[in-house]
């Protein structure tokens, strides 16, 4: 059995490695999976695990504490045990930071290639934490035509300190202050935020922008408004990990301002031919659950990745 850390493997990984096998994984045998969520909202225990058929089983388990950065520690903390699909032997224990980073900004990138216009020149990513700098890794590794990358934060110091750290970067990155007018100028915008209560909103969102919606995973957390949701062409990573516990949609359902049938696929669908995009003028907005079966095929590759 390895343990697998984040320093010392994190080199070995690459943005195309790891969405090639998100979309190897989704050709494949659909998953089993199943999460829980434990203790109050400001610090939760989530645990996620998965079977999938050939790429074995997977359980992560990590604690969410939003005050962590002011304690100078980070908001999410864990590991993941793989185990091989042959005789279930622990392979590796690994780093939650590490699956969870190369996970959630692959995801991401993986949804945009399927949905976004392929030629966007600017991206604005909200939130200004760990995401939001793999977010900026990820989607200039795989938009090769981006010219500009936007941060927008409640904390406008924050913003402006992760976009000095990419200071020598081959796409520009600033900071923005004003959030209205850097959504209205966007190709593809990337939330990543613990907001509860939906700051970013449909009217500021021009025709054809991708938006990529990552920051609400449990019942009372949400990003976009009604009006966003309403405006565009819906989409998840699965429906089986977003519909029923992620406030992002299970509040605007329960209220009827849409329908299930308003998401109009999933990867495992628009991998497998679904229509995505229709023209230029399409709003679309993905999605970003991060379900335990994403973690799973991630962890598979970092195993394969690092010399397991």
């Amino acid at each position: 059995m390895r343990q697998i850390g984040y320093a010392e493997t994190r080199g070995a990984l690459d943005w195309a490695g790891a969405v090639e096998a998100l979309r190897q994984g989704h050709l494949g045998a659909p998953p089993q999976i199943d999460d829980s969520f434990l203790g109050p909202a400001e610090g939760t225990l989530l645990n996620r695990s998965c079977f999938i058929p050939g790429l074995g089983y997977g359980a992560k388990a990590v604690t969410v504490f939003e005050a962590n950065a002011a304690r100078g520690l980070p908001t999410v903390q864990g590991a993941m045990l793989y185990f091989a699909p042959e005789d279930g032997r622990l392979q590796a224990v690994l780093d939650s930071r590490l699956v969870t980073e190369i996970k959630t900004a692959s995801d991401s990138v993986l949804g945009a290639l399927c949905l976004a216009r392929p030629h966007s020149r600017e991206l604005l990513i909200c939130g200004a934490g760990a995401v939001a700098a793999s977010l900026i890794e990820a989607y200039s590794a795989l938009f090769p035509s981006l010219e500009c990358i936007r941060l927008w934060n409640r904390t406008p110091a924050r913003a402006t300190a992760l976009a000095e750290r990419y200071a020598d970067h081959r796409i520009p990155v600033v900071a923005v202050s004003e959030l209205a007018e850097a959504a209205g100028q966007a190709d593809i915008i990337a939330t990543a935020t613990l907001a509860r209560e939906p700051f970013l909103r449909g009217e500021w969102v021009r025709p054809g922008t991708h938006v990529d919606l990552i920051g609400a995973f449990k019942a009372d957390m949400r990003e976009a408004d009604d009006t966003l949701l309403t405006r565009a062409r819906l989409f998840v990573d699965s429906r089986d990990s977003t519909m029923g516990h992620i406030g992002e949609l299970a509040i605007p359902l329960a209220a009827g301002t849409i329908a299930a049938s308003d998401v109009l696929g999933d990867l495992r669908e628009l991998l497998g031919g679904a229509p995505g995009r229709r023209d230029d003028s399409d709003i679309t907005l993905y999605k970003n659950g991060g379900g335990a079966h994403l973690d799973l095929m991630i962890a598979r590759y970092i195993v394969e990745a690092s010399g397991g």
